[in-house]
This record gives structure tokens, sequence and C-alpha cells, in this order.
């Protein structure tokens, strides 16, 4: 039987904890703030379709026509501005409270011109059709020709686990880092980064290796084809597990039946 004196320490050291995340996500509450503001390119053109994410939150939202926004936030929120083609770019929201309306710049991103090819037409076979609309990923090709091994996994620190944390304080083992991680959201923090890292990876592969005539063709716009892989990895998970496998055929066997769905959400 556990002794007086510790029972009480530990429903202490509970109370303590619960205390202060009770305290931290009141003042997220009430300290969140409309931010608004208007996006622009290099040459002061309004940018539509722009995505603004509150990396702290995971709320998104985009710009209109006009290129002007709004998003709830708090002070010292990341907001970042994505847009294909463009480079993206990040803003903190003022500590003080007081924001006037932003003005975000967003750089394009400079393009070769790529040489003219001979589009052949698709045949309807998955097999043939991936090894048509398939871009050729040269880097591959000179890992494999000189037999280069793959990295293993991806470098990165850890989140610190509730779980992990929480049980060896029981034990009477208090892990410092990882308490003040949980506590001050920077765990919370990491998982959103990795998460929002590994989409926009996935959805790259897809864009490096089928050619945006592929999607134009099925009646995708070209300033939507990110748009519509990441919809894909929503409403058919399988087509992110072809992704992982690295398997074309899958991948386009998958987008073929979320096309209609897209589209029929656009309207």
């Amino acid at each position: 039987m556990r002794p007086a004196g510790i029972s009480e320490s530990i429903t202490m050291i509970k109370g303590r904890i619960f205390f202060i995340f009770f305290i931290f996500l009141c003042s997220n509450l009430f300290s969140q703030q409309t931010v608004t503001g208007r996006i622009v390119d290099d040459s002061g053109e309004s940018l539509s379709a722009v995505i603004i994410i509150n990396m702290a939150t995971d709320k998104k939202t985009y710009s209109n026509s006009q290129g002007m926004f709004s998003i709830e936030a708090s002070p010292n929120d990341e907001l970042r501005f994505v847009k294909e083609d463009f480079r993206r770019v990040s803003r903190r929201v003022l500590m003080d409270g007081v924001n006037s309306q932003l003005l975000i710049t967003l750089f394009q991103i400079p393009k070769e011109i790529e040489e003219v090819k001979i589009v052949k037409r698709l045949t309807g076979d998955l097999d043939q059709d991936s090894r048509i609309v398939a871009k050729t990923d040269k880097g591959e090709q000179v890992r494999n020709a000189v037999g280069l091994p793959q990295p293993v996994g991806k470098m990165r620190e850890k989140p610190a686990e509730v779980k992990s944390v929480l049980l060896p304080i029981l034990l009477g083992n208090l892990n410092v880092q990882g308490m003040y991680d949980l506590i001050s959201g920077k765990a919370k923090r990491q998982k959103r980064q990795y998460r929002y890292d590994d989409l926009q990876e996935h959805i790259a592969w897809v864009r490096s290796r089928v050619e945006d005539e592929y999607f134009i063709k099925a009646g995708i716009p070209a300033d939507r084809i990110s748009e519509f892989i990441q919809f894909s990895f929503a409403v058919k998970p399988q087509v992110r597990t072809y992704v992982k496998a690295k398997n074309l055929s899958g991948v386009l066997l998958r987008l073929e039946e979320t096309i209609p769905l897209f589209l029929e959400k656009s309207k």
C-alpha cells in the first residue's frame, strides 16, 4: 500500500498539471483575434486561391479574387501563405494584439522553358498510361546506376507524448523537457508540422511523376492540380498508400475514381 504522503504528492502533482493545462487552454481561447490582409505578387497584382494556414491551430482559408483573406489567430501564431509556383511566406501574429491589415507579397519561382514534346494519346490501359504520363526522375536514375543507398526514415525530433511524460512522474521521475514541450504546445506543433510536411512531400511526388496535361485533359485546371491531389488523399486514403509504396499505376487508378467527385464539388 502506498504511504499517505506519496499519495498526497501524486494528487497535488496531478492537480497542478490539470491547472496548468486549463490556464493554457483558456489563455489561447480568449486571446484569439481575426487577422485580415491582402496578398499580391511581385508586380502588385492580387493573388486568389492562396492557402492561408494557421500553423498553431491547423485552420485554413483561401484568398478571394481580390487577394483578400481573414483568419482567426492568437498572438504569436504563425500564419503560412502557400500557392503553387510561388515561394511560401510566413508571418507571426503580433503579441500586443494590434494587427493592421497585412500586405503579403509572394514571389514566383522561376521556371525553365521545357522542350517541346510529342504527347502520346492515353490508351485506357493503366500500366501503359502510367508510363506515358510519368516524368523521368533523373536523380533516381543516377542513384540506381551508381548504387547509392537510399535514406532510411526521416531525421526528426520525436514529439513528446502525454503517456511518456506523465507516467514517469507517478514513479518519481520528471521529464522537464517533455513536460515543457506538452505545456507550451511544442509537441502539438511538431506533430502538425510533420503532417503538413508529409502531405506536401506526397503531393510533390505525384506532381513530379505525372505530367500536368494528364490532369488538364481530365478537366482539372492547372492551378488546382495540387488541390485535387490533396482532395484525393482525403476521400480515397488508398491514393496516399500507393504514393508511399511508390506505385504510380495504383495512384492513377485511384485518382481516376476521385476526378468526378472533385469536378462535382467544384461546381
